[in-house]
């Protein structure tokens, strides 16, 4: 029927029609019912997905005797660009066509209506929509972006049908991809009877450059894309987009693909047990909004190795002086280092009138210190606490050019990144306030 209608479906498509619209028996004189009540294809862009929910629904409407097929995507363009695929198909064959009775063409009511009154709607998923309808297939196109909220508004619409069925199309999911993440999950470890699950993705450990990572990934090369637009594709995207999108690498999956400092390196040196010896130094910081401050330690643990930790991290600044004080005095601490051309350096004044003993940091200072830390925590010298905010600003942190070498970019990371500026700090300050002491101190740490 399809490729009568000018469809014309790849193997990898037809493979996944076949698994997915195998039917079971259920008991003498009844009619055979879907084995699979949920379907889930995951496959990154531009393969064909579409062309596949394309010969799902007019299927449905024109072979299967479906009364309601109900297509929801996350936004309303998406979904309205389904229903224009699907009436140029229905429109261009003259079979289909004289079998349609109307076509809703008005926002938000698009769909296809035939004379034996049965009808395939587009909506746009929302908490209400899809409510008091009884579908007997429902499509959850761009499931990546799927509610919790928005399941509970339409699979109750397949309760009371005989034989219903639900399918999940995306590419690979987002941290916050959580209803998609289950059907990965239970389709990955297999023994549901109710699912049919297809997924294409690339080896977690791939690279990104690897011509062989991207067949995997993606059923058309060859036939809908091409190796030289994957190529451009991955000049131009953030490497972390590109292995989702193109690898089908899922985020939750993928952690660490564009940290600065390796992931695997930065969970080698975690230590929650970890404990720093007086004396030690303190390094504040401070977010370019003011929102946020922290106050980090550096200093020597009894095996030799160096440590930081986060000793506090609050919103706001006014705390800031008066607890670096308290520190200070609590620890008789070598140092307080700060960075006077970054936010905390209008915290300088107030130190000094308190008697604080500072460090200030230059621009060379600071992009000395970012690639020592770097080279501690990849070369396995320094520990840390494991501190879930000192973790998340690992992980957020990109680099910025500050002369021939680099520093922290504030700007551009994808959260606020104050800890790791200020635990940087306090670990070159901790260098500079030993240099003077025994060599074997400062060679320990760097």
């Amino acid at each position: 029927m399809a490729a009568t209608v000018g469809l014309h479906l790849d193997p990898w498509q037809q493979f996944v029609l076949h698994g997915a619209l195998g039917e079971r028996a259920v008991g003498k004189g009844k009619p055979p019912k879907w084995s699979a009540f949920e379907v889930g294809v995951v496959t990154p862009r531009q393969n064909g997905k579409n062309g596949i929910l394309e010969a799902r629904e007019l299927a449905g409407l024109f072979l299967f005797g479906e009364r309601l097929i109900l297509h929801s995507a996350h936004e309303f363009k998406t979904a309205q660009e389904a229903f224009r695929r699907v009436l140029f198909l229905v429109e261009n064959n003259d079979d289909l066509r004289k079998r349609v009775a109307r076509i809703r063409t008005s926002h938000g009511e698009e769909g296809i209506e035939l004379r034996d009154g049965a009808r395939l709607r587009f909506i746009a998923r929302s908490t209400g929509s899809g409510r008091g309808f009884s579908a007997d297939c429902v499509i959850l196109d761009e499931s990546y972006a799927l509610s919790a909220e928005a399941m509970g508004a339409l699979l109750p619409t397949l309760s009371a049908l005989p034989n219903p069925q639900v399918w999940y199309t995306s590419s690979a999911g987002k941290r916050d991809s959580t209803q998609l993440m289950m059907i990965r999950d239970r389709g990955r470890a297999g023994g549901d009877p109710g699912l049919a699950y297809f997924e294409w993705s690339a080896p977690l450990e791939s690279q990104a450059d690897d011509p062989e990572a991207w067949a995997a990934a993606n059923p058309a090369l060859g036939i809908r894309i091409e190796a030289e637009f994957i190529e451009r594709e991955f000049n131009a995207l953030p490497i972390s987009e590109f292995r989702r999108e193109r690898l089908g690498i899922w985020d939750d999956e993928s952690a660490g693909a564009d940290w600065v400092i390796p992931i695997e390196a930065w969970q080698s040196c975690a230590d929650a047990g970890s404990e720093i010896e007086d004396p030690v130094v303190f390094a504040p910081d401070v977010s370019i909004d003011r929102s946020w401050a922290s106050i980090s330690a550096a200093g020597l643990r009894e095996d030799g190795l160096a440590g930081v930790e986060v000793i506090d991290y609050r919103r706001g600044t006014s705390w800031v002086v008066p607890r670096l004080a308290e520190l200070v005095e609590r620890h008789g601490a070598l140092a307080v280092g700060v960075d006077p051309g970054g936010p905390c350096g209008s915290l300088i004044p107030e130190l000094e009138q308190l008697g604080v003993p500072l460090v200030t940091m230059s621009a060379r200072d600071i992009a000395q210190g970012c690639g020592a830390f770097y080279d501690a925590v990849v070369e396995q010298r320094v520990r840390h606490r494991d501190q879930p905010e000192l973790n998340a600003a690992v992980g957020a942190a990109r680099k910025r050019p500050l002369g021939d070498a680099w520093a922290w970019a504030r700007k551009g990371a994808s959260s606020e990144i104050t800890t790791l500026i200020s635990a940087t700090v306090a670990l070159k300050t901790y260098t500079e306030a030993t240099a003077s002491r025994p060599v074997d101190v400062a060679s320990s740490v760097w």
